[in-house]
């Protein structure tokens, strides 16, 4: 059994006058495709809800969005990048697909919803290493085992004290930080030591 949520019905009264035409056709189509869809607010745009989060929808100053949160796996890597969602900014009803193939977007989500199919997730590629400034560098090669322990560290462990150094805006802070970061390199400490297993 759908249901409507009174305060979608409030976001489409409150959107611009262009945008409620756009917004009540998107969301006749998705309960027409998807008869027990559930509505609600979510990031305060509405939300198409069954087994999860199916689409959504939100209206702007001059354009409106539509997408699906598992987009990928329901459209496929064909997207307009003009603003979120799937179809680019939409400022009226014939800047969306046909009604069928929404529709075929809509029962694809929601399959996949119901098979518990997880959004893949875009997984950062590993920051490299920072390069040390030349001066802590140096350091480093004057201080065997702090240069030991420095090679040894994490990417993320290396970025902290580079970050923490070259961050000083005076050169005799710069100076006190370089000799810390000596010290407490050679005592095998990250740079946040202090914080750590706490």
């Amino acid at each position: 059994m759908s249901s409507r949520d009174p305060r979608v019905d409030a976001y489409i009264a409150n959107a611009a006058a262009f945008a409620r035409p756009v917004l009540e056709h998107l969301r006749g189509i998705v309960h027409r495709a998807c008869p027990d869809v559930e509505e609600t607010l979510k990031w305060r745009m509405p939300t198409f809800m069954h087994h999860g989060m199916l689409c959504g929808m939100a209206a702007f100053k001059q354009h409106c969005t539509f997408g699906f949160w598992k987009h990928k796996l329901v459209v496929g890597d064909a997207r307009d990048e003009s603003a979120m969602g799937q179809f680019g900014c939409i400022t009226s009803v014939k800047d969306l697909p046909a009604p069928k193939v929404l529709a075929g977007y809509i029962r694809k989500a929601m399959l996949l919803n119901e098979a518990g199919v997880k959004a893949p997730r875009k997984r950062a590629a590993p920051r490299p290493a920072p390069k040390a400034p030349t001066d802590f560098a140096a350091a480093l090669k004057k201080n065997g085992k702090a240069a030991a322990v420095y090679a040894a560290f994490s990417p993320s462990a290396k970025r902290e004290y580079v970050e923490w150094i070259s961050e000083a805006k005076r050169a005799d802070t710069r100076a006190k930080r370089l000799a810390t970061a000596i010290e407490w390199i050679a005592q095998g400490k990250q740079r946040n030591w202090k914080y750590m297993n706490c």
